[in-house]
């Protein structure tokens, strides 16, 4: 773009964040989800601007339809499907608090939004853990009689009996877990809402083993321990989460796995099992089925079992 262009959408004097789109938008995210959204609105600053601009500094109430298209196509070249996808839906939504702000005309906002998601591969992602690796990282964290060896088997334990997200994970306090039921309060998960899951019996003393080694002590459930072993009352970081699933990994040889994968884990054994559709979106805490329809992992056995009873009359040989 030209550099009067750029310079128009610069601003000099950045808003009240009150009245700033995009720190109205990152607002309304989890904790988890803002720092990848962030990043997709500063590439799309750096991208207006030749760099010269950062999340803060862009000026969204200018943007059109010319600087969208261009977005999208400048992404396009360069990313992979999801990933543009992901920055063209931030970019939808600052531009959305923007118009509630009164900051853009709804013909400009409409325009401005009217650019098309990238049609990619639909090779699902990530992928299902099986019972024996499963079996296999918790035997590595009840071998480890040290306090993280009990507080990594609650984190797995948590993970996948529950099927949390790493950001819902770290902002479980010691009050949101109930053992006599192995009831979980998962408060401001991803939309902010909160709900309430369960854990099986045999998750729910594994998590008991580990509050006795952490004492009752008002704070987060599932803190640090330091390097002398000491349990220090400090929330572990959803980065943490990956680090300690990663060792764990390490320690028994298993093919690599995300956090994630736990929680697609999650959603496909309770649809393996029969839970219907529904009722694992509420525990997943999805915001419509489609989207728990998505972390079916379960793949082509259950396909074979599906068919296996489908009957035919067999050929008689003579």
């Amino acid at each position: 773009m030209s550099q009067t262009t750029v310079s128009s959408l610069v601003l000099t004097v950045p808003p009240p964040l009150t009245e700033h789109p995009a720190s109205v938008y990152l607002s309304t995210l989890a904790s988890g989800s803002e720092p990848t959204m962030k990043r997709s609105l500063n590439l799309i600053a750096q991208l207006l601007t030749n760099g010269e601009a950062d999340y803060l500094t862009l000026n969204w109430a200018a943007l059109r339809y010319k600087h969208t298209a261009a977005i999208r196509a400048a992404l396009v070249k360069n990313y992979e499907p999801a990933t543009v996808n992901r920055v063209l839906c931030a970019l939808r939504r600052v531009l959305k608090e923007a118009l509630r702000l009164e900051l853009i005309s709804p013909v400009d906002y409409a325009r401005a939004v009217d650019i098309s998601s990238v049609k990619g591969s639909k090779e699902l992602r990530g992928r299902a853990l099986s019972q024996e690796e499963i079996d296999s990282l918790m035997q590595v964290c009840f071998g480890d009689r040290t306090p993280a060896g009990f507080r990594d088997a609650a984190l797995i334990a948590i993970l996948r009996g529950a099927g949390l997200r790493r950001a819902e994970v770290v902002n479980l306090d010691l009050k949101d877990f109930k053992s006599d039921d192995g009831q979980i309060k998962v408060r401001h998960g991803k939309g902010r809402v909160d709900r309430t899951v369960y854990l099986a019996m045999g998750a729910s003393k594994i998590v008991d083993d580990w509050i006795e080694i952490r004492t009752d002590t008002a704070g987060p459930l599932l803190c640090q321990v330091n390097k002398s072993g000491r349990v220090i009352k400090q929330r572990l970081t959803p980065q943490a989460v990956l680090f300690i699933l990663q060792k764990r990994c390490k320690e028994v040889g298993l093919e690599h796995f995300s956090p994630h994968d736990l929680r697609r884990t999650f959603v496909s054994d309770l649809l393996d099992a029969g839970v219907d559709v529904a009722t694992v979106q509420n525990l997943a805490g999805h915001s419509n089925p489609a989207i728990t329809t998505r972390y079916d992992r379960r793949g082509e056995e259950r396909k074979r079992h599906a068919v296996a009873s489908l009957q035919l009359p067999e050929r008689i040989h003579s």
